[in-house]
């Protein structure tokens, strides 16, 4: 006996279509996919995927993702992530705090695309830097990416010290911009420098090598003095430009708040270096 396949001509084209894009695009592991949420378990939610299929979001997933879920209702729509296209019962399984993760990666991307300036907030600090939180992700904001006014200017620059003075900065609010975002290698660096860097250029502009100018020291360290010039300027004096005298240390001759003037002996990257030796 020939089997036959009766063709249902009164299936509605909308129907047709719906089954024709299931067959070209389902869904593929890492994709991530709207459903509407057709029905809510003690430990899982259900939802429609509508050509690609029936999700679930159980197990693990539904338990890290649960205090999301709680407020969400039948009915309402939600971004989730396949991580299996087919479970023992047939359905998609989903991950909801997966899909957050690649979402927050896409939108901080964007921004630093778009070279927005954001506000953080310091959750912790180390001899490197501060740590922050931005859209669910950890990033760090290295010391070398703080504003000369925030760098910490130990006398030693010992690890542990920088790391005492970068405390002080826990709690507070910076803007900052993003300067490298790698979902990869899950790297989220920002930079407050970035944030004036545009004012900074056309602050440097004014000046250059040979120039002599006034400030007033901003911190002293062992390998040098900062001083602050300008509108909002800040460069280095080297130990071995601030005086002729051989085994003197910056801190022995220099204080902050001390008026002086020094001579712009290079800039590079943005860096201005000074010399009171020769000016």
């Amino acid at each position: 006996m020939i089997e036959t396949f009766h063709y249902n001509l009164s299936m509605p084209i909308k129907s047709l279509r719906k089954i024709k894009t299931e067959i070209i695009s389902p869904p593929k592991v890492g994709e991530i996919v709207e459903g509407k949420i057709l029905e809510r378990g003690r430990s899982s939610i259900f939802l429609d995927l509508g050509p690609k299929g029936i999700g679930i979001i159980y197990g693990k997933e539904f338990h890290v993702a649960k205090d999301a879920l709680k407020n969400l209702n039948i009915g309402d729509k939600i971004l989730a992530k396949v991580i299996n296209l087919e479970n023992e019962k047939g359905y998609r399984e989903l991950s909801l705090a997966q899909a957050s993760q690649e979402i927050a990666w896409e939108e901080l991307r964007q921004i630093k695309e778009k070279g927005e300036i954001i506000e953080i907030q310091i959750k912790g600090a180390n001899k490197g830097g501060l740590i922050a939180e931005l859209k669910g992700i950890q990033g760090f904001l290295p010391a070398s990416q703080l504003l000369p006014q925030n760098y910490p200017k130990v006398t030693d620059a010992e690890p542990a010290k920088i790391a005492k003075a970068l405390q002080k900065f826990v709690g507070q609010k910076m803007k900052v911009k993003i300067f490298d975002v790698n979902q990869k290698e899950g790297k989220l660096i920002f930079s407050e420098k970035l944030t004036k860097k545009e004012k900074t250029e056309k602050e440097l502009i004014k000046y250059k090598v040979g120039d002599v100018v006034e400030g007033e020291i901003s911190g002293v360290t062992s390998f040098g003095a900062f001083i602050k010039f300008g509108e909002d300027l800040e460069g280095l004096i080297r130990a071995s430009e601030i005086s002729e005298g051989k085994g003197e240390s910056p801190i022995e001759i220099l204080k902050i708040g001390q008026k002086v003037k020094a001579k712009i002996v290079e800039i590079i990257n943005n860096r201005i270096y000074l010399s009171l030796k020769e000016k």
